[in-house]
């Protein structure tokens, strides 16, 4: 039996660990920008868990540990794997703007981590997706919610708009809605080739390609 104080400890200590990052890291760092955004939506869950938002606590609380562990795994100095490979090798690039990095760690997280984070959850508590998706739709709702106002802070202002155009269009091509739905597809899938282990993995790693390859185009370096 899985305790849910476990869960509760592992909220604070994620929240932790990213503030420690923050830290560390210079201010214009991309990955830094992506920790700061990432850090937001953890405290704003944290606080909605107190506040009733989700209707099965212990769910909510297993996945967003399970959830934030993937992205710490990777920015602890942990392997990268291919759908994060772009943003910590462009990390410092002078001609990607700070909305770039935001997003495209937004998309390896969503895209790829997510859908493997309702996995290791599903396995945590012995439930099949399902009983998840609640769950699932309401971290997606504030993170979209969290979409809007990254985009509003980030994104250059009228003064460069020349610069702002293909920064529009660029980023205009991906959306989180889309993101969202593919990793839950995903992770349905995955859960469903739970007993083919070898074409889990293939699955598993196709997926972290093609994020990888969308997260290499949102950091696209733009002219200044």
């Amino acid at each position: 039996m899985v305790r849910l104080e476990q869960f509760t400890t592992g909220v604070d200590t994620v929240v932790s660990r990213m503030r420690a990052l923050d830290g560390a890291w210079p201010e214009r760092d991309g990955v830094a920008v992506f920790n700061r955004v990432y850090l937001a939506v953890t405290q704003e869950v944290d606080r909605r868990l107190d506040g009733g938002y989700f209707r099965d606590r212990r769910g909510a609380i297993a996945l967003d540990v399970r959830f934030a562990e993937r992205y710490l795994a990777v920015a602890e100095e942990g392997p990268l794997p291919a759908c994060w490979r772009p943003l910590f090798q462009l990390r410092r690039h002078p001609g990607v703007r700070p909305l770039q990095f935001a997003l495209a760690g937004i998309n390896a997280h969503i895209g790829h981590d997510l859908a493997l984070a309702v996995v290791d959850t599903c396995r945590t508590l012995d439930c099949e997706p399902a009983i998840l998706e609640d769950e699932f739709e309401r971290v997606g709702d504030l993170l979209a919610a969290l979409e809007e106002h990254i985009r509003e802070d980030l994104m250059p202002g009228p003064d460069l708009l020349q610069l702002a155009d293909p920064l529009t269009h660029l980023l205009g091509a991906w959306s989180l809605e889309r993101a969202r739905e593919a990793a839950w597809s995903a992770a349905r899938a995955l859960w469903a080739l739970r007993h083919l282990p070898d074409v889990a993995e293939e699955f598993a790693h196709r997926l972290d390609a093609a994020v990888g390859f969308a997260s290499r185009m949102l950091l696209t370096p733009l002219p200044h």
